[in-house]
């Protein structure tokens, strides 16, 4: 009986590790790269540069942003843009989760609430440091595997989204370090 046990024991275990693992990231995982972008929106127009990375052995996709808005009518200076962000799977929800802190003082938590083959959609369950029932959704618009296109769009309290800016990214070589 005990050999049977061990037998089944064995199959089991060797059934489970010829498993491939599931990539949690599938649907992030066209973003790792350096990329650069031009922009269009609320703002005016502006240029972006991007990099996204693997860190801690795969756990996380780390972003970062900084994008320069043309001067306006008014200002001496343009405006500049930067924000972090982690992209971080959450097992409890089974849902790719990006937390984005601005040099606004923003932090934003999104969830991908959309995953089409050439669409990823995720919007905010919440804000800080913004007054209660704001929202923001960033889309991403796969072109290519070396281009896409976001969408941002902020909705206001009790208001639908309203688009605020849109940049269309092309894959750079990476920089050298």
């Amino acid at each position: 009986m005990w050999y049977a046990c061990v037998l089944v024991s064995l199959l089991t275990t060797s059934f489970v590790q010829a498993q491939p693992a599931e990539d949690r990231f599938a649907a992030v995982r066209f973003l790792e790269g350096h990329w650069k972008g031009t922009a269009t929106g609320e703002p005016g127009r502006g240029v972006s540069e991007r990099e996204y990375r693997f860190e801690m052995k795969g756990r996380y996709l780390s972003v970062k942003n900084k994008s320069t808005w043309e001067i306006v009518k008014g200002k001496t200076e343009p405006e500049i843009h930067e924000d972090w962000g982690l992209f971080s799977y959450d097992r409890n929800l089974k849902a790719v989760v990006l937390r984005q802190f601005h040099i606004e003082g923003f932090v934003n938590e999104y969830r991908l609430t959309a995953n089409e083959a050439d669409r990823r959609e995720f919007t905010t369950v919440q804000i800080e440091n913004l007054p209660a029932g704001f929202r923001a959704r960033e889309v991403y618009r796969i072109v290519s595997k070396d281009e896409f296109i976001e969408s941002f769009s902020i909705a206001e309290p009790g208001k639908e989204f309203q688009p605020y800016s849109e940049t269309r990214f092309r894959r750079e070589p990476m920089p050298a370090n």
